[in-house]
């Protein structure tokens, strides 16, 4: 497989710029691969595909407001900077994206807030737009954390035009989400009302959660033609060990064992162990998953809608089967579904 093998023409009007107005009210394409049969449903008719004693398994990750803009010392000028990822809580160290970045060199300093009571300094360079900053922050940590969840806004992915809105901070997080962590929301996830996890679980499906931040480098364009040459950037991922009884017993049982996106089917394939039974896992994964590929634990998933040439459609396709999902994605444009962050979904049985 390579690369040009998943693109495809997406119209722009597909791009939900917004999500539907009751979360369980999206719509469904369920996909049969035995059958290789199409469904068009809403999302809340997932519950009359389970059963009892079926598993579905949820990323508990939270999105933290990751997107903070500050001020050039001397020149003023606007600098946006993106959190990735905390390198040191005691000196304050963070690796973080900077745009403009021809602007920021190391040793600038950047101001953040109207009071400019956040101040970063650069210490150094990681990529063309990466950088090293220490925050200096006169306070406790707590406070600190404080003070960056204050200016920081939510990190709505680049292709979301419209300014970011009160309602985002609720929108973009799963109604599950626990474990702070991620720059951008597990969103095939953002489609489960209280009320239709309700209802799943008096029917008696179980649930089991696992953790994965997701980092920007899911969304990172494949830019190699050989899919064996992408590198994946490393993401922080855990799995406890309720979470694997809960799988494995699913799994002796015959049971559907539903990966709820591509960020959990990600961490449970990066913990498989040699009888492919479900593993607790506490680490980095860069798991890498495109056709051809044999799962080992989820039989079933959902996800959304992706972009062209991204990895995770490649994961779904391998999933799904490559041309059964080119057909899926023909029918998806042609009966306007849509797609990206605030879009449609997927049932993958």
């Amino acid at each position: 497989m390579k690369l040009s093998n998943f693109n495809f023409e997406l119209p722009k009007e597909l791009l939900a710029e917004y999500p539907s107005e009751n979360r369980d009210e999206a719509r469904l394409m369920v996909l049969n691969r035995k059958e290789q049969t199409i469904e068009h449903k809403k999302f809340k008719d997932i519950i009359d595909y389970f059963e009892p004693e079926d598993v579905m398994v949820l990323n508990n990750t939270k999105v933290f407001p990751a997107r903070l803009y500050g001020n050039k010392e001397k020149t003023g000028a606007r600098i946006e900077v993106f959190l990735l990822r905390e390198l040191n809580p005691e000196t304050k160290l963070w690796d973080v994206l900077v745009d403009p970045a021809r602007k920021i060199r190391i040793g600038n300093k950047l101001y953040f807030g109207e009071d400019e009571s956040l101040v970063a300094e650069v210490i150094d360079n990681t990529t063309s737009r990466g950088r090293t900053l220490r925050f200096l922050y006169d306070g406790s940590y707590s406070d600190f954390r404080m003070k960056l969840k204050e200016l920081g806004q939510t990190p709505l992915p680049k292709y979301i035009k419209r300014e970011v809105e009160p309602e985002d901070e609720e929108r973009y997080q799963t109604i599950y989400a626990k474990k702070e962590g991620a720059v951008a929301a597990p969103t095939a996830g953002l489609h489960f009302s209280k009320h239709l996890l309700k209802r799943l679980e008096i029917k008696g499906i179980d649930f089991a959660e696992v953790t994965l931040h997701v980092g920007l480098g899911t969304f990172s364009p494949v830019e190699v033609e050989d899919l064996s040459k992408h590198k994946m950037d490393s993401e922080e991922a855990y799995i406890t060990k309720d979470a694997t009884e809960v799988i494995n017993k699913a799994k002796v049982d015959k049971r559907k064992v539903c990966a709820v996106g591509t960020t959990v089917m990600r961490v449970l394939e990066s913990a498989v162990s040699s009888d492919q039974t479900l593993n607790e896992f506490g680490g980095w994964t860069n798991k890498f998953i495109f056709p051809p590929y044999d799962f080992n634990i989820a039989n079933c998933m959902i996800t959304n809608f992706h972009t062209p040439k991204s990895t995770l459609l490649m994961m779904v396709s391998a999933f799904a089967g490559h041309d059964f999902m080119k057909k899926a994605y023909e029918e998806a444009v042609k009966e306007k579904y849509r797609f990206y962050t605030y879009g449609d979904a997927m049932l993958i049985l």
